[in-house]
């Protein structure tokens, strides 16, 4: 600061001084006249720092505010993903109870005995289309043994083990079981197409079949006895010069959905020569 300003400036500071202890009552008077403008012109940077102030607090508080919320969020969210996996496992148990009771009530209306098996695979080549079940020759299970159901036939047992069975399904062209038109009582055989469809064949000419009608097992061929439910007739052909009309099925089970099945047990007789060895008298060495 410049020497003369300094000096100017301490002056007004004595003058200032001098008229507050000499004259106080005027001094006084003149601070409250000035008092009110530079008051008012004071206030407006105070007002403006209180502001930002008060900002600066509320965004604080609602940033803590939210950090709370946002973990009470997260906890939300666990707690919510922990109720849908439970919710999920308790849908998928009361589904398999369904299936299991259904399973059950018809297995004992039926009139064959049947055992209850759960499908644990499944084949995933071109070449078959079958099923492996959980239960095989420890539990009665043999080859040629119908499998369905309660909406209707599944397949054939085709192989076992002493805990599993191998099913073809009724879309293996490998398959066949003899079908019957309810309606006209036409019958046929129910096998497989290549496309993993279902058709019954050998339908008479002069059959009157339509789509709508709806095939059952005959009961003519060993497994299934009659009046099973295959599927429904969709569709109809015949070509020119064939003997017999072919017609295309909707099965009555959805065969690569299906997770329980029963399995008809049949008489069975173990081979002659196994019969035999047991009969016959042990060599003497």
């Amino acid at each position: 600061m410049p020497y003369n300003a300094r000096r100017v400036a301490l002056v007004v500071c004595v003058v200032l001084l001098l008229g507050f202890f000499l004259l106080p009552n005027q001094t006084q008077t003149l601070f409250q006249q000035l008092g009110g403008p530079v008051g008012w012109l004071l206030s407006w940077p105070l007002q403006a720092v209180s502001a930002v102030h008060d900002g600066i607090g509320d965004i604080w508080d609602r940033y803590v505010a939210l950090q709370g919320v946002e973990d009470e969020n997260r906890q939300l969210r666990r707690e919510i993903e922990h109720l849908q996996g439970q919710n999920n496992r308790l849908r998928e148990s009361a589904s398999a109870t369904d299936r299991l009771t259904e399973l059950l009530e018809f297995k004992t209306q039926a009139l064959s005995t049947m055992v209850a098996a759960q499908v644990i695979g499944r084949d995933t080549s071109n070449w078959y289309r079958t099923i492996v079940l959980n239960k095989g020759e420890s539990d009665g299970i043999h080859a040629e043994m119908g499998v369905i159901t309660p909406a209707g036939v599944v397949g054939r047992v085709v192989k076992t083990t002493p805990g599993t069975a191998v099913v073809l399904l009724v879309s293996d062209g490998n398959n066949a079981i003899a079908g019957l038109i309810q309606r006209t009582r036409d019958e046929g055989i129910v096998d497989g197409t290549a496309q993993g469809g279902v058709r019954l064949k050998y339908i008479p000419l002069l059959s009157t079949v339509r789509t709508g009608d709806r095939v059952v097992t005959s009961g003519l061929v060993g497994g299934f006895p009659r009046g099973l439910a295959i599927g429904t007739i969709n569709k109809i052909e015949t070509e020119e010069g064939a003997l017999f009309q072919t017609a295309e099925l909707t099965p009555e089970v959805d065969i690569n959905r299906v997770e329980e099945v029963l399995v008809i047990q049949s008489p069975y007789s173990p081979p002659a020569s196994t019969e035999a060895e047991k009969a016959a008298p042990k060599a003497k060495p």
